[in-house]
């Protein structure tokens, strides 16, 4: 009975090729019942097994059904795609194609990415977990590299207090709050990265930090809330900012340093719960500050176009830096050295002991909105809205650009340095892994520079996604990227060398 439908499927297939007698309207695979071969929770981009695999079950259905027209449409379905996929097809004794070797190479790499589900809102702050804090989290395992994420998402949730009397007059809409969320995932745990979810906050989170012990979160309700790593208990709630708190520092000895919008830096005792001090005051909104805990320096810099800094321990401000145009959107210090970069377009370099400025980097087309320095190299790397990265060279009468990197088509938003390895991670989902040879640490390039000798080593295929934070984990080769979709991704690039 097989062999005879399908004798006269294929004698209706003749018939129509050579009357010209046209199919009616296709049917799609929904209408036998079967899954889309492409899921819309599929980050593989070739997805022609699942495909074939599609055909083939319409194709034994429509044998036995009495509808010509699936078996025709199923029919053609097959020829079409054996004869455009060739890349699964095998030779005569079964060895794969050439052409078969690139692509399956490529799948193997694109599975070092990941997408990790659980934020429903847009992803505005991510942290990168150190070695020192990883074994407080999951004993001694060093390897765990944990990231920690705050978002835009939020949990309608109703207040205890108001429980009796909300189902007593049914107004439960009314006493409903927005409660928002700060995920902490395992990337070691493959298909359930997430470890805990800390509801506290009831606006957008805008920056985390973290300790051995506990994990700190400033958002746009002008709060701090101090959260247990093992327990994922709400500690504290420190209240005292009048804006947006835009930075959080976690310090030794139970302290958190914070800065927000109305220009103020403090200084918290999460034992007590109170404001220490306000250890700095800026003009206007303060949107990055460096903390240097063994010195006690800190600088910031904001809207007032303006890096402050401030000798904490001393009680006294230091230096206003003066020359910048427009807001200062990034800052690094390292040792006596304080690099800023603004959206005038320009990165300046600044002595912390003198309070002077010893250079002027203005080759971007872009506000610059990442910098860092590397203080083995005397170097320094931006990155701006012009998609470019530059790096430069501390030379003698100033710095040197030595290398342009323009592999990236949108804002740079995270530069992360170490000694071999370089992770950059863009606002289109786009990132880059850069390493040094450990024959060059400490020597010349071949063009003489130091800062020239990183070398692109490795970077994965991009999505279509818009990214509003990055952060790399350089030790375990890992980068990742939080999107405004909720999604994060996740790029763990497996180099042995």
């Amino acid at each position: 009975m097989i062999k005879l439908r399908g004798f006269l499927s294929h004698v209706q297939q003749l018939r129509i090729g050579y009357w010209g007698i046209s199919s009616v309207k296709a049917q799609s695979f929904s209408s036998f019942g079967l899954p889309s071969p492409h899921s819309h929770d599929s980050t593989d981009d070739d997805q022609r097994p699942a495909e074939a695999s599609g055909v083939g079950r319409s194709w034994v259905q429509s044998m036995f059904s009495r509808d010509t027209t699936s078996r025709t449409n199923s029919l053609s379905r097959v020829r079409k795609w054996t004869s455009d996929s060739g890349n699964l097809a095998a030779n005569e004794n079964g060895t794969p194609r050439k052409q078969d070797l690139s692509s399956l190479g490529q799948k193997k790499i694109q599975t070092s990415v990941r997408t990790l589900r659980g934020h429903s809102g847009a992803v505005t702050a991510l942290h990168c977990v150190t070695r020192r804090e990883v074994w407080d989290l999951v004993g001694d395992r060093e390897d765990a590299g944990f990231f920690i994420s705050g978002s835009t998402d939020c949990l309608l949730q109703l207040p205890l207090s108001h429980m009796t009397s909300s189902f007593s007059t049914n107004c439960i809409v009314h006493l409903c709050e927005k409660v928002i969320m700060v995920k902490i995932w395992d990337p070691t745990l493959r298909g359930s990265e997430l470890r805990a979810t800390l509801k506290g906050h009831t606006k957008t989170v805008r920056a985390i930090s973290s300790d051995r012990g506990k994990v700190v979160s400033g958002s746009d309700d002008q709060s701090i809330i101090v959260w247990d790593k093992q327990t994922s208990q709400l500690l504290e709630e420190l209240k005292g900012h009048d804006g947006q708190v835009s930075c959080v520092r976690m310090l030794s000895g139970e302290r958190v340093l914070t800065a927000a919008h109305d220009g103020t830096v403090k200084m918290w005792d999460v034992r007590t719960d109170t404001c220490v001090a306000t250890v700095g005051r800026c003009s206007s909104a303060v949107l990055c500050m460096e903390y240097d805990d063994s010195t006690g320096i800190l600088t910031a810099g904001g809207r007032d176009s303006v890096a402050n800094i401030w000798d904490i321990r001393a009680g006294r401000q230091m230096h206003k830096l003066l020359g910048h145009t427009k807001w200062i959107r990034s800052i690094r210090m390292v040792g006596d050295t304080v690099i800023t970069g603004s959206d005038d377009w320009t990165a300046r370099m600044w002595s912390v002991s003198r309070g002077t400025c010893d250079a002027v980097l203005a080759c971007h087309a872009g506000p610059i909105l990442c910098v860092e320095y590397l203080m083995t190299d005397r170097g320094i790397i931006t990155g701006s809205t012009d998609g470019l990265l530059r790096f430069w060279q501390t030379e003698e009468g100033g710095l040197r650009c030595v290398k342009n990197v323009t592999i990236h088509n949108a804002p740079i938003l995270s530069v992360n340095a170490g000694e071999q390895w370089l992770g950059i991670g863009a606002a289109d989902n786009s990132m880059s892994l850069f390493h040094r040879p450990q024959e060059r640490l400490g020597g010349l390039s071949s063009t003489g520079s130091k800062m020239a000798g990183w070398q692109l080593y490795r970077t994965p295929q991009k999505t279509v996604a818009l990214v509003r934070c990055v952060a790399s984990d350089l030790e375990r080769k890992r980068i990742c990227s939080g999107g405004r979709n909720g999604l994060l991704r996740l790029w763990e690039a497996t180099i042995n060398i």
